[in-house]
């Protein structure tokens, strides 16, 4: 076996210096004055509206696009605030998704609007006889055509009157947006940012909230006769809406048991993992591993069933190998830091997003956290659920990582989308599989607004043929859930971090790359993730004799981070090898921003470099010049906005050793960073990726490799499980000092 290498070099920094030319419609395409008239009447009759109702200061107006658009496709010009008034993104409910963005605005600026597409309408009929092409924008703006003709009496110079064409290309209407959801109980409420504040915004309804009942500047908790009345009075201010009680999923609840007699050791130097779920039972013969907290209001009454979940999630984090000889994956025992959050077989949403940010904040030397709990509902298509965006920013802002269940369905219910917090973004979110590696009968699937691929990956969770031994307020039972997958994942996720002292972007994408295959993938990747990892820790680590595999980390501090000195060994003047590389991120998140919800894009190149470019492993052809992509299709290949990625070459049985450009044999690596809403999101932001190489005939050259590395400035340390599990014990020693 050769063990893991961490790569440890330096990534160059380089600004964008693309030029953008002069907006044009697509080649081939036309637009007609016709088009911009309908426009027109949709912002006159909107504007109508918004000077008579005057709740909101201003105009909320919501843009109906024809595709899914690219940031370069959206309006840049009508409404000239632009991508600064956003306030909202989701897609249509047809088969052909399509995006619906809402923008908050001014009536000045709305007005404007107005004429500048009255203005353009004239321009159009005037100069262009009402029609104008891809071709005839590209004669006008060829250097040296004397427009100054054309626009010599108009208002609008001839980048502006371009920019209106364009956007109405692009756009089907504008209209209100009138959120749909019926709830009918006590619901967490997110509505459009205005300058108003929510509270007096509410007030001005007839609505009175305090304090505790506001989560952020624009998400509250109403109770049902609010909500009817904001429904009635307002119901264009509603962005988001969700049910504040989950019902948990049952699965985790189908005990079935035996009693008997265990012991175990008092804990020493074992690191801890976070815990949020139901009660914990004190009298469990674990119980000095496991420090409780009970957060929850002492009016809620906490019956003997409410300590099965939670105590038998620790009882795996703690003890799990002893319990399940045949599932120990090598980790030892941990300790856990355990918070009460729910009773009943209901939990509180809002409670959670209450309290979940001051238990982290509590806590800042627990760097994993497991949270088993799974709401019954569906996530919502167009937008993150409130608890997934709460731990979205928890890891964003700091050094934490969660672990979530795929939440579970009945065995007889057809396929059912995951329920929060398995939508959050930036969690490691696991599905559970049998033995044989199937989804389990009560498996839910993904993906996350429509795109994001949930769960990241499955493990063993039980099922009704065999199921995992668990010790709970009972004693010793047998279950099955992705409450029970979780926890093993979370064991190893705090071995790879505490033990071998991998960053968490680092320990993410390793177990996420471990997950892979060289195959084409036969499984869906919205029931399993990207794969399912390995039981033992020793097959995350490390990898067979014919395998290379690397840890490169580095952070993001402008559009292009790159490295083209990456030597991968050279035989007869090829590389014989092919690769597979996972990349791991934690942007920051906006809710507010419906579907369009991470910040920040990194997008990855890595391979041979050819005249001074990358020659990526996975074709990835995005920001090469003259070659233009739809953004459907760079979210379907290249996983565009996605936070993690995976790209890999097919292992087949005529692999061919691929010429070697350089006569060192460089490959490159490139990470391009785009940003949706502030220019400063994707700066200082951390990476790792995770690349293997297969050697096609099957020579173990990780020693050339190491030797190559280290003459082209590169530091290699190799992960050594038993050296570094040494140099652990000897850091947790405590240390006497004799007076």
């Amino acid at each position: 076996m050769n063990s893991t290498l961490q790569l440890k070099g330096t990534f160059e920094q380089r600004k964008n210096d693309a030029a953008f030319g002069s907006p044009n419609l697509p080649a081939g395409e036309s637009i007609n004055s016709e088009k911009l008239e309908e426009l027109l009447s949709d912002l006159e009759r909107l504007y109508d509206f918004w000077q008579k109702d005057n709740t909101v200061p201003g105009a909320l107006v919501s843009v109906y696009y024809n595709k899914i658009a690219a940031k370069s496709n959206r309006i840049q010009r009508i409404l000239s605030s632009g991508n600064n008034s956003i306030r909202g993104a989701r897609y249509n409910n047809s088969n052909s998704l399509r995006h619906i963005i809402t923008h908050y605005v001014s009536l000045k600026e709305l007005e404007q609007s107005i004429n500048e597409v009255k203005e353009a309408i004239s321009i159009l009929n005037e100069k262009f006889n009402g029609l104008i092409s891809y071709d005839k924008i590209k004669e006008i703006t060829t250097k040296g055509f004397n427009d100054k003709v054309l626009f010599k009496n108009s208002n609008l110079c001839k980048t502006n009157f371009l920019r209106i064409i364009v956007d109405a290309y692009y756009v089907e209407k504008f209209d209100i947006l009138k959120d749909k959801t019926v709830l009918q109980e006590a619901s967490i409420i997110t509505i459009f940012k205005t300058i108003s504040d929510t509270e007096s915004l509410l007030k001005k309804i007839g609505i009175r909230i305090d304090n505790n009942r506001i989560i952020d500047e624009t998400t509250i908790y109403l109770y049902p006769d609010e909500l009817s009345l904001l429904k009635a009075k307002a119901p264009y201010l509603i962005s988001m809406a969700v049910h504040d009680l989950s019902e948990l999923t049952k699965n985790d609840f189908e005990f079935a048991g035996e009693t008997e007699a265990r012991y175990i050791a008092s804990p020493k130097n074992e690191p801890t993992i976070g815990v949020i779920d139901t009660s914990f039972d004190q009298g469990v013969y674990f119980s000095d591993w496991v420090e409780t907290t009970n957060l929850l209001s002492k009016d809620i009454p906490i019956s003997d069933s409410d300590y099965v979940h939670g105590t038998a999630v620790c009882s795996i984090i703690v003890d799990g190998p002893s319990l399940n000889p045949d599932l120990d994956d090598g980790c030892g025992h941990f300790k856990v830091k355990h918070y009460t959050v729910a009773a009943g077989s209901q939990f509180s949403s809002f409670s959670i997003i209450k309290n979940i940010e001051k238990i982290v904040a509590m806590n800042p030397e627990i760097k994993v956290w497991n949270l088993s709990l799974g709401s019954k509902l569906e996530v919502n298509s167009n937008f993150i659920s409130p608890e997934a965006a709460i731990l979205d920013k928890i890891q964003s802002e700091n050094d934490v990582i969660f672990v979530i269940a795929g939440t579970n369905k009945k065995d007889n219910e057809k396929d059912k989308a995951i329920g929060a917090p398995a939508d959050s973004i930036n969690s490691l979110v696991v599905n559970s599989v049998t033995r044989n590696g199937d989804p389990t009968p009560y498996t839910r699937t993904g993906p996350v607004l429509s795109f994001f691929i949930k769960p990241d990956i499955s493990y063993f969770g039980g099922d009704n043929l065999s199921k995992i031994r668990v010790c709970t307020n009972k004693g010793i039972e047998f279950v099955q859930g992705t409450s029970f997958s979780a926890p093993w994942v979370a064991r190893k996720l705090c071995y790879l971090m505490s033990i071998l002292g991998l960053s968490r972007e680092e320990a993410k994408a390793l177990l996420i790359h471990s997950s892979t295959t060289w195959q084409k993938q036969q499984f869906d990747i919205f029931k399993i993730g990207h794969g399912i990892i390995p039981q033992r820790i020793e097959d995350i680590v490390n990898t067979k004799d014919d395998e290379i595999q690397f840890i490169i980390s580095g952070v993001s501090e402008e559009y292009d981070t790159y490295n083209y000195k990456l030597p991968i060994p050279i035989h007869q003047n090829k590389h014989p090898f092919i690769a597979k590389a996972t990349l791991c991120y934690f942007p920051k998140c906006s809710r507010n921003q419906g579907v369009d919800y991470t910040n920040t894009e990194l997008d990855i190149k890595i391979g041979r470099i050819k005249d001074k470019e990358i020659k990526s492993i996975d074709n990835n052809y995005q920001d090469s010049k003259g070659i233009f992509i739809q953004e459907k299709d760079a979210r379907q290949y290249f996983r565009k906005w996605d936070n993690i990625k995976h790209i890999r070459e097919i292992l087949k049985t005529r692999n061919m050793p691929k010429i070697a450009y350089t006569p060192k044999g460089l490959w490159g690596i490139s990470l391009k960073t785009k940003n949706r809403l502030n220019p400063e999101d994707g700066k200082g932001l951390k990476f790792s990726i995770i690349v293997t190489l297969k050697e096609l005939n099957g020579v173990n050259r990780i020693d050339d490799f190491i030797r190559n590395c280290l003459l082209n400035e590169w530091f290699v340390n190799k992960i050594d499980i038993e050296t570094r599990i040494d140099i652990h014990n000897i850091a947790e020693e405590d240390i006497n000092f004799e007076e």
